[in-house]
């Protein structure tokens, strides 16, 4: 047993935890959890908790259902949860995901995750990232069809007074900073009930496993408050849509690969290819960055989201851009990906963002002038003449994009790529059957 296995069992001992929660996401990324006792865990480490992968979205077929659940101690944390008494009575571990034998299983996006950063790893770098975290609260979640009602009518930067959820993000960054997930600042956002909560930079795999915790920390806060919280990229028509900008760094050793004193704008030749990367890339790894089909009612124009590949530097209309918070500090030259949303499975999303970048850097792809204009002004004939490509307009065009490319296949795993493939023509092709109230609304009193 090492020494993290040690100090998990120790710890449950001295305070007394009576649960702990194995966690992992299927494919789609919805969080699963199997609760076990602490009696139990010693042979957790050795063995795994068995399960039914065949029950589990996109992770085995029926007739090859036997997997295993196998934590990984330097994942534990206490759930910020007490007791009436003030006592903590649980805690939690990511798992990672393996087959009988012991083999790690394709389909665990936790895996996917590892390759990629493996691969990287080979090359020499470390990939850091950190998120911008929106999301709404609301006063419910209606289940009819309704438009929700936000819990706040707030704006961007408000300092207010609200009726509902006074204390929520006070009590939501408590909660995540109990849990050794660092905080950097939070605001209000820019539609009423948007709610902004940016993470410090981590390596990518352990944030990814901060954003899981970041949503359920989020929601559970939420209902506390009696409130509820929603993830969804864009639930009102006429309001802004929820986000995940982040930002993204190699780093080789101490040394930040993305920096250059000598450029113009302290781009390194590897940050430049890695841009370039995303840029070439950008309509393929769409289905996975924007993975819903309420995703793409967030990327239009007019919606204050990237809808055009393109890169800048100051510049908020771009897809790509790298920030100048910081002049002449090494440390924190990054480059911030703007088409994510809070929604997506963040394991899959990074592991796409990185396989882009990565063959931007090792393929040597040249880096197209920056867009100094606002984009979103421009006419679709102008954006032609400027040589910006558009971002899919729908998840049907996101997988046709994805159907066709070496990359993604490559970085997912055959496994993965197909089911996730699968799936969303599904969800595509219920979308496109379904008849919504916007055509019966305008339509049916005139046709």
């Amino acid at each position: 047993m090492d020494r993290q296995q040690e100090f998990v069992l120790r710890t449950l001992e001295e305070r007394d935890i009576r649960f702990v929660r194995l966690w992992f996401t299927d494919v789609l990324g919805f969080l699963k959890s199997v609760a076990v006792a602490p009696a139990e865990l010693e042979g957790a480490f050795s063995e795994g908790i068995g399960f039914d992968g065949s029950a589990i979205e996109g992770y085995s077929r029926v007739y090859e259902s036997d997997m295993v659940a196998k934590p990984d101690p330097a994942t534990f944390q206490v759930l910020p949860w007490q007791t009436p008494s003030g006592d903590h009575y649980s805690a939690r571990m990511f798992c990672d995901i393996a087959m009988p034998d012991g083999s790690p299983s394709w389909a665990d996006p936790r895996h996917v995750l590892r390759r990629v950063l493996s691969k990287a790893s080979e090359a020499g770098f470390t990939c850091y990232v950190h998120p911008e975290m929106e999301f709404f609260l609301l006063r419910d979640l209606p289940a009819d069809g309704r438009e929700p009602e936000p819990a706040d009518i707030g704006g961007y930067f408000d300092q207010a007074s609200h009726e509902t959820a006074t204390h929520f993000r006070r009590l939501a960054i408590e909660a995540l900073e109990a849990m050794g997930i660092s905080v950097e600042f939070s605001h209000h956002e820019a539609a009423p009930g948007q709610q902004e909560i940016d993470l410090r930079y981590a390596d990518a795999l352990t944030m990814a496993d901060n954003v899981m915790t970041f949503r359920y920390v989020v929601k559970e806060v939420a209902i506390t408050q009696g409130v509820r919280a929603s993830f969804m990229p864009k639930p009102f028509t006429d309001q802004p849509g929820s986000a995940m900008h982040t930002h993204v760094s190699l780093f080789e050793g101490d040394r930040n690969a993305f920096y250059d004193a000598e450029d113009p704008y302290e781009l390194s030749a590897t940050g430049k290819a890695f841009v370039a990367g995303l840029l070439k890339h950008a309509r393929e790894i769409s289905a996975i960055t924007n993975q819903w089909v309420n995703s793409y009612k967030r990327l239009i124009v007019g919606g204050e989201a990237p809808t055009a590949v393109c890169w800048g530097h100051a510049n908020r209309s771009a897809l790509v851009r790298v920030p100048m918070y910081s002049p002449g500090k090494a440390s924190s030259r990054r480059v911030e990906i703007r088409s994510l949303d809070s929604a997506c499975n963040p394991y899959l999303a990074y592991s796409v963002i990185l396989a882009a970048g990565l063959k931007g850097v090792q393929e040597g792809y040249e880096l197209p002038p920056a867009a100094e204009d606002d984009v979103w002004s421009l006419t679709d004939q102008e954006r032609r003449a400027a040589g910006y490509a558009h971002l899919p307009q729908n998840l049907g065009e996101a997988l046709a994009e994805m159907e066709n490319s070496e990359l993604l296949a490559e970085a997912l795993g055959e496994h993965v790529f197909d089911f996730f493939l699968r799936n969303k023509q599904r969800e595509w092709d219920g979308y496109r059957r379904s008849v919504t109230p916007y055509e019966l609304r305008n339509l049916l009193p005139v046709l």
